[in-house]
């Protein structure tokens, strides 16, 4: 696969749809060079304040996800594993649900991550998660965020959707010189694991990735949307809860002046031509964390829920550091695993991250005809997943995508 043009400027990527965000541009580049500001669209993008040098825009080339993709590094890859043309490298594939009720209740699914986390700190493993939380300003935003204790995670519970930038900060977490976990979404995954290979902090520090498989980020606009139907002003709220508190859990809203608004997972979530994904994830070759240690899905049969259920998540390890993770978390009562599964059994439940998984190679390959930038891809088997599609499916993807680039998708305006 041809490799895409050196940067000249931050905007090539940005302008090219393949930012996705994740705020490592900040923190490489400083922020008086680059800030991270929310654009009129709802999306969060890099604002270049000052002109970047040349071995900035290098660094930033080689670790941004929207530049390359390419699933867990070889050296990672145990002896034992085991990889799947759809879910890629794996250990194991169980169902498992946070062991203590209220951590299973509160957070999204069955609280796999939420209890992961809790167990990592307070186990001593690590000095502390770097995630991201609800804004305390602004709650239906998301902010970078580190927790150090049990009150700090459970207070960052629960599904974020919309934009957010964990990496932001990552530069002065690796400056702490301390052990901790990292919980984010897949291309955050993928970007931090980029940075491994220009900083060798990430491997000695970071000593798990933790992720969602994930359907996609929404835009700020898909929340704001939800305020203007109820009639709520987002200087009001101080509560915006996507989800948690059950499986899939209620959409809450609460304002300052006392009022609250709640709608069910299929009220908010149903109608896919509303949820306003990000360009980059269209296009996401690696929506279920193939570069993370272990990721945690929503396990529902078909890709949707049909009611409310106590919550259980598809656990995929896919290192070494991943299944002793699952291991010791189970053995210490912390997690509860009932059930092996396959990876056909994530098939069955995340039917959609096949569906894209197939068709991915297809997108980027309208786009790079198109002259747009897109991101170096290897690792992730994309043309082997192409061709279990016949020539007809995949000229009609092509040929969707080339339809959306001409009516003027798949591209921003300049930050």
């Amino acid at each position: 696969m041809k490799s895409p043009p050196p940067l000249a400027h931050l905007d090539d990527i940005v302008s090219s749809g393949m930012c996705i965000g994740c705020g490592l541009c900040e923190s490489l580049a400083g922020t008086d060079h680059v800030r991270m500001r929310m654009t009129p669209e709802g999306r969060l993008r890099p604002q270049t304040l000052q002109q970047l040098s040349e071995a900035t825009l290098g660094a930033i080339d080689r670790t941004c996800p929207g530049s390359v993709a390419s699933g867990l590094p070889a050296e990672l890859h145990s002896p034992d594993v085991v990889v799947d043309d759809v879910w890629g490298p794996y250990h194991d594939v169980v169902r498992a649900y946070a062991a203590d009720s209220d951590i299973r209740f509160r957070g999204s699914t069955g609280g796999v991550l939420t209890a992961l986390a809790l167990h990592l700190l307070e186990s001593g493993s690590v000095a502390f998660i770097a995630h991201v939380s609800a804004d305390p300003a602004q709650p239906m935003r998301s902010v970078a965020h580190v927790s150090e204790s049990r009150g700090d995670v459970l207070a960052a519970a629960g599904s974020r959707y919309g934009p957010a930038a964990p990496l932001t900060h990552i530069s002065s977490l690796l400056d702490r010189g301390q052990p901790f976990a990292f919980v984010g979404k897949p291309c955050d995954v993928t970007a931090l694991r980029n940075l491994a290979t220009v900083d060798g902090r990430v491997d000695r520090f970071c000593r798990y990735m933790l992720t969602l498989v994930c359907g996609g980020a929404s835009e700020l606009g898909k929340s704001t949307d939800v305020l203007d139907s109820l009639g709520i002003a987002e200087e009001e709220l101080s509560v915006f809860r996507y989800r948690g508190y059950g499986n899939p859990g209620k959409t809450r809203i609460e304002t300052r002046d006392g009022r609250a608004e709640e709608l069910a997972y299929n009220d908010m979530w149903a109608d896919e031509n509303t949820w306003r994904i990000q360009y980059r994830c269209k296009v996401c070759p690696d929506a279920i964390g193939e570069a993370a240690d272990l990721a945690a899905s929503d396990l529902w049969p078909g890709g949707g829920p049909t009611g409310e259920d106590a919550g259980f998540n598809g656990v995929i390890t896919r290192t070494g550091a991943g299944s002793r993770l699952l291991a010791e978390a189970a053995a210490a009562g912390a997690l509860t695993v009932d059930q092996q599964l396959t990876p056909r059994s994530l098939d069955e439940a995340q039917p959609h991250q096949v569906r894209k998984k197939r068709a991915v190679a297809s997108r980027l390959d309208a786009l790079r005809d198109a002259g747009r930038r897109v991101p170096q891809v290897t690792g992730l088997r994309i043309r082997t997943l192409a061709e279990t599609r016949s020539e007809r499916e995949r000229a009609e993807e092509y040929a969707a995508t080339a339809s959306r680039i001409a009516d003027g998708q798949f591209w921003e305006p300049s930050s």
